[in-house]
């Protein structure tokens, strides 16, 4: 069969391209070729050396994101390959680019980590083997360049590095782990685990997996506009409702698909949907619940892969119990050995009064608590009503206290209001012990430096709504009694003696017979015992924000491979510089 024209001249193209990279990287002097190593570490030697000449002659590359550890690490080899052998990629080189190609599936980009330029070198490398023709040692250095700084970026990036932990990988970690992986052979079991050893973890990237194929087949059907509907009514969508819910696992499969009818079994199946996307579980198909259905399935991939994300991030020690507030699903869980031995709803800040993320250990408990009115509140809400009317005060039951003696009262009746501004305010203001008071009858004390704890509520009747977003940031629990049983019952505490303690008219403070640990998180995305996923609104944008970073990440690497792509000879400098 004639060899075809196109063919001919890619072969006589690869051929110069050859010659011409020679001569370039010989310094112009054409030569008879070292081994392929040898030549590229040479070139990976003065690179890591900080040499000029080497790093003008070298190809356009996107910006190492590592590019300290980079060099650090080929200047402890003295340049010597980690990926490249004498007939090109070696087996190592292989597997981490095949790990690139399936970086999706862990909710990562592989664009963060060169795969947009090592393909076409991977290509070109095939070519030249093709045509017999040796490649350029100077696109293996360069490969050696961003296989290593993806490697690095990888790690880094499983591991949970992020301003959000706090959690930084150091340049003598990334080279210990690489060193360490290219030793023993096992690069895909290293990176794999520096991931979070948790079911949840596990759960999620299940999930993603299962959300990818059903995108690849054409995601889930639209469920049309239309009255809403309800339990026993007939309408043309319910088929499509019905495909919707076993797509998802809801509803089992069998049963009269053709049939136009909104069966019982149906019904139950559209409840437990609404119960795991926070819906109220009436079996009611309106607007709330329509709007959820129809959520695309690439929205839930992306919602799954920010909470991978936050779970690399979290930086929390999970002990044998733990106390877990989940604010994107205003719940409380206690967790005994990884079961759930009491779970709680609750009212958490308003969007503007954000509660934080944090852990902390849980040390006491203070019944019948005096409310100090945090500083926020005080200038906002309080003051203007004191001005108006001082006898507001004792009206509500408030007092001022001096500042640093808490014994003393101030008379609110001897002060001229209106020459006080928040920052003169005579001392603290606080709320008595009472029914009154916002804090409810005890609070349970985890020092932070967000001062946030959790307490009981004046207000039990938000704890019916949906949406539970009305707190100054601290944490409303709907049954504070039964969490103080919980917690005080190893110190021989009954249910009389915690009643008799909240009603007190003075705080008391009882110390736990052991810290218990307290994570506060913001899942919006996981999935429960039983394996069933759950998915919350994100009510504080914090999804959002993650993603707009990781958008910016790649935004930014991109347009530095762009440059380096379009600019002169030596324009992507910095090696070493």
């Amino acid at each position: 069969m004639p060899i075809c024209y196109s063919e001919c001249m890619k072969g006589i193209l690869v051929i110069i391209f050859f010659l011409l990279s020679t001569v370039l990287l010989s310094g112009g002097a054409v030569c008879l070729a070292s081994p392929l190593p040898d030549e590229v570490s040479r070139i990976l030697a003065r690179l890591s050396q900080g040499d000029e000449e080497t790093l003008v002659r070298l190809p356009a590359r996107p910006p190492l994101s590592r590019e300290e550890a980079v060099l650090a690490f080929y200047r402890l080899r003295d340049g010597e390959p980690a990926w490249v052998g004498n007939l090109g990629l070696r087996a190592g080189g292989h597997e981490l680019i095949e790990f690139l190609r399936g970086v999706g599936d862990l909710g990562l980009c592989s664009d963060h980590y060169h795969l947009a330029a090592i393909e076409p070198l991977l290509d070109l490398s095939g070519d030249s083997l093709r045509h017999g023709v040796l490649f350029d040692p100077g696109y293996f250095a360069l490969l050696e360049l961003m296989l290593t700084d993806a490697f690095f970026g990888l790690a880094a990036d499983l591991a949970g590095e992020s301003p959000e932990s706090g959690r930084e990988i150091s340049t003598r970690d990334l080279l210990r782990l690489l060193n360490r992986s290219l030793a023993k052979g096992d690069l895909t079991a290293t990176l794999l685990g520096l991931q979070p050893d948790r079911h949840q973890f596990a759960d999620l990237l299940v999930e993603l997996q299962r959300l990818r194929r059903l995108s690849a087949l054409g995601g889930w059907p639209a469920i049309p506009a239309g009255p809403t509907l309800r339990p026993g009514m007939r309408d043309d969508r319910v088929p499509l409702v019905r495909q919707r819910l076993l797509l998802d696992g809801d509803l089992d499969p069998g049963g009269d698909w053709d049939s136009l009818l909104y069966d019982p079994e149906t019904v139950l199946a559209l409840k437990s949907f609404q119960r795991r996307h926070g819906i109220a579980d009436d079996g009611v198909i309106g607007p709330i619940t329509l709007t959820e259905l129809n959520r695309p399935v690439e929205e839930r991939i992306r919602q799954v892969e920010i909470n991978l994300v936050r779970w690399r991030n979290e930086n929390r020690d999970y002990r044998e119990r733990y106390v877990q507030v989940n604010i994107a699903a205003y719940r409380l869980d206690v967790i005994e050995l990884g079961e759930t031995v009491m779970s709680m709803p609750v009212v958490v800040g308003t969007p503007y009064r954000k509660t934080p993320s944090f852990s902390a250990s849980m040390r006491y408990i203070e019944f019948a608590p005096f409310w100090y009115v945090p500083p926020t509140i005080l200038r906002e809400d309080k003051l203007p009503v004191i001005r108006r009317d001082p006898g507001w005060l004792k009206r509500h039951h408030y007092e001022i206290v001096r500042w640093g003696r808490p014994t003393e009262l101030v008379d609110p009746m001897r002060i001229n209001w209106r020459r006080i501004r928040p920052e003169n305010f005579p001392g603290l203001l606080r709320q008595r012990p009472g029914p009154w008071n916002p804090l409810g009858r005890v609070k349970f004390m985890f020092p932070n430096r967000y001062s946030v704890y959790l307490h009981d509520t004046d207000s039990p009747n938000l704890f019916a709504r949906l949406d539970r977003t009305y707190s100054s940031g601290c944490i409303r629990i709907e049954r504070p009694l039964d969490l103080a049983l919980y917690l005080l019952r190893a110190a021989g505490w009954d249910c009389d003696r915690i009643i008799e303690a909240m009603e007190r008219s003075e705080p008391l403070r009882v110390d736990l017979p052991e810290p218990v640990q307290v994570h506060i998180v913001y899942w919006t995305a996981w999935a429960d015992a039983g394996g069933r996923m759950h998915y919350r609104n994100d009510i504080y944008q914090r999804d959002a924000d993650l993603e707009l970073a990781w958008q910016r990440r790649l935004a930014d690497e991109t347009e530095g491979w762009q440059l380096a792509k379009a600019g002169a000879p030596g324009q992507n400098r910095s090696l070493s510089q």
